[in-house]
């Protein structure tokens, strides 16, 4: 019986040891991002405004529209901003929540999405309000807007 368990362990130890060595490789290998250089380093030079995860002018020009109202959350590599409820010192009893999700790396409309959020204060409680269709789009457009006139600028300093 003794024996049996020996010979067990030991066929378990050659087993696990010819597994893992089945996972070796040949030879050192390199690790390569999506630009063609090795960890960063390198490699051919990403398109100007697609640094981070989306279009950098609209990611830019989405902070720069927005920059009036505090800011609960921004991730550049997957193009959301959200922003914290923010009242306007002359309609107290009303505030505004706004979330830009870029979509694409390329300067586009359709690589843009704004929500606005409304609420009113009602005795102290906050209940959602809606808002005006026309409010998105022309938040959108004056992001839009401004990301345009940046990547003018740009194009004017090269």
């Amino acid at each position: 019986m003794r024996f049996a368990r020996g010979a067990f362990r030991l066929g378990a130890v050659v087993m696990l040891a010819g597994a893992l060595a089945a996972c070796g490789s040949s030879g050192p290998k390199t690790v390569k991002d999506g630009n063609g250089g090795f960890l960063g380093i390198g490699g051919k030079k990403a398109p100007k405004g697609t640094e981070i995860g989306v279009n950098g002018y609209l990611w830019r020009a989405a902070t720069d529209v927005i920059k009036f109202m505090p800011l609960a959350s921004a991730d550049p590599y997957g193009g959301v901003i959200i922003t914290d409820w923010y009242t306007d010192p002359q309609t107290p009893n009303e505030r505004f929540k706004v979330t830009v999700y870029i979509l694409d790396t390329r300067l586009r409309a359709d690589a843009l999405n704004v929500s606005v959020f409304k609420q009113v204060n009602d005795n102290g409680n906050w209940i959602d309000a809606p808002t005006a269709a026309q409010t998105e789009a022309d938040m959108e457009n004056a992001i839009l807007d401004r990301a345009r006139k940046l990547r003018l600028a740009n194009l004017g300093d090269e």
